[in-house]
């Protein structure tokens, strides 16, 4: 039985189980079965920063033309940024035809919502650059992170053979974190049975029921999204089969799913692409960028939020406020990179924007971690169908992925 199938079981006794516990017995599953997956996370975490480090500097070292990893950020970006306004047109759609806030009563009173600014894009790019790389590593700053070990791989190719002893040293560093995350993954089912109950306990048919429509609308556009823009980027620009393509990252998406961490799910995502033949000197790349910038599923999330805020007040958008929520969503996921709660500063952005009422994002706040589920596993998918499309026009294969 592979790794995908024994996810995918613990992933349904854990749905299972967590309706049976209900509301009543959900501390018993905080307290003794949420352990299993906080135990999991945080080893996948232990091996996060290493891992990046070590594979981004063979990957830089691999590449060995700095040319040609500026070519390779200009490709990533530009697709994640296209991917993501996809995703905000989706479910925009989603919120005008289900209309999911339409005739639905609920009060607002003694909701107070404080708006958390964005910081000024220009502090975002320079917190980029860090003043010391241990502090960055020991913050796991993705984005700091990644600058260093650019720098660290351009050094190593620049200085030649007199480096190779350092580059021998990451190179083994690198194998062992592959080696670790193999053997962590090996408790993968129990660590996702772990997550997964104590949700489905807390939030039972009681809390959600009220907004079914959000979810399904969130739920059904983020499976839309994954196999319709995705499998099309798979079969046109990465010359791939998307049923295999989805079938490779099954592992990867469904931790995401139950983890709700693109970056806890970074481990995992490195070795589907490398099982996969995905250059590495790509995808050490391409993935821990993606997993800081790409928001395809939360971009989603906020259309069909703003619609959903916009109908409960009654209020009608226009073409140009449509135009307004494509916008800041796509710019926004690129202006909170790293920064935290960068999903809710998103959607605070987008209904000031638009002139909503900001009390109107506190009525899902109760059902977030049920939305965060499928968004986070469409992100997730996003970056590993980037790595491919990337991989393939880079010719990084001379055959076919599959």
């Amino acid at each position: 039985m592979n790794l995908s199938t024994k996810i995918l079981i613990a992933l349904g006794l854990g749905i299972i189980a967590g309706l049976q516990l209900g509301a009543e017995g959900a501390a018993f599953a905080k307290a003794w079965i949420g352990p299993l997956g906080t135990i999991f996370m945080n080893l996948i975490k232990m091996v996060i920063v290493p891992l990046v480090f070590s594979s981004l500097v063979m990957g830089v070292c691999g590449l060995g033309d700095v040319k040609k990893l500026g070519r390779i950020g200009f490709k990533t970006v530009a697709l994640y940024l296209g991917t993501t306004a996809f995703a905000i047109a989706l479910g925009i759609a989603f919120g005008v035809l289900v209309e999911p806030g339409a005739g639905l009563n609920m009060s607002t009173e003694g909701l107070k919502v404080t708006a958390k600014a964005a910081p000024p894009i220009m502090k975002v790019i320079i917190d980029i650059f860090p003043t010391n790389p241990l502090g960055a590593m020991v913050k796991a700053n993705m984005l700091q992170i990644i600058l260093f070990a650019l720098f660290v791989g351009v050094g190593i190719v620049a200085v030649g053979e007199k480096a190779e002893a350092l580059k021998n040293t990451i190179d083994g560093l690198a194998e062992v974190c592959y080696k670790m995350v193999a053997i962590i993954m090996s408790f993968a089912p129990f660590g996702v049975f772990g997550l997964i109950t104590p949700v489905v306990a807390a939030n039972g048919p009681a809390v959600l029921l009220p907004l079914l429509k959000v979810i399904i609308c969130v739920y059904v556009g983020c499976a839309l999204h994954a196999l319709i823009v995705y499998g099309a980027l798979v079969a046109t620009l990465g010359k791939s089969s998307p049923m295999q393509f989805f079938k490779g990252i099954a592992p990867a998406s469904l931790l995401a799913f139950s983890s709700c961490s693109s970056s806890g799910t970074l481990p995992l995502t490195m070795d589907c692409m490398r099982k996969m033949g995905v250059s590495q000197s790509i995808s050490s790349f391409v993935l821990p960028l993606g997993a800081t910038i790409n928001m395809d599923g939360t971009a989603l999330y906020q259309g069909v939020c703003a619609l959903f805020v916009a109908q409960i007040y009654g209020i009608e958008l226009t073409g140009a406020q449509y135009m307004t929520i494509m916008l800041t969503g796509t710019l926004a996921s690129i202006g909170t990179a790293g920064v935290p709660g960068a999903g809710f500063i998103m959607l605070t952005m987008i209904l000031t924007a638009l002139g909503l009422p900001l009390e109107g994002s506190a009525l899902i706040a109760g059902i977030d971690r049920i939305l965060d589920m499928p968004r986070t596993s469409v992100n997730v998918t996003g970056d590993m169908a980037v790595t491919v499309v990337v991989d393939k026009s880079e010719k990084s294969n001379e055959e076919p992925l599959y």
